[in-house]
């Protein structure tokens, strides 16, 4: 499938990246910094920013908060995240959601993993 540009260079709908590594290797920070650049490349979105949280629990979250800030900026598209993990445990992660749905602005997952229904799928 060709992108709908045709190759030709455009601003695509800006989106920002968010990564949660509390324990990951620098090897594993670009591997996945450059799955969301992949990702953005082929659904013709321009990556504007990455933000990458490397707090433990409890330690407050000044990436997520930068994140949202960024959220608000006028003609933002969305966010983009490997898998639904990155925003934290699920109690977490829920709030996490309501907090980037509130912003008006699209979630936008590389991969679902099992946290993450299927549309249309039957149990």
């Amino acid at each position: 499938m060709e992108p709908l540009t045709e190759l030709r260079p455009v601003n695509g709908p800006v989106v920002y990246g968010y990564l949660r590594l509390v324990r990951a290797s620098p090897s594993r920070h670009a591997a996945l910094a450059a799955s969301l650049t992949e990702y953005c490349r082929q659904h013709e979105l321009r990556l504007s920013g990455l933000f990458t949280e490397r707090c433990g629990p409890g330690s407050g979250t000044p990436a997520f908060d930068g994140l949202l800030d960024a959220l608000e900026l006028p003609d933002t598209y969305g966010v983009v995240i490997p898998t639904t993990s990155h925003l934290g445990p699920r109690a977490a992660a829920a709030e996490r959601e309501r907090r980037i749905e509130r912003t008006s602005t699209r979630l936008l997952l590389v991969r679902r993993n099992h946290r993450t229904p299927v549309a249309g799928r039957q149990k």
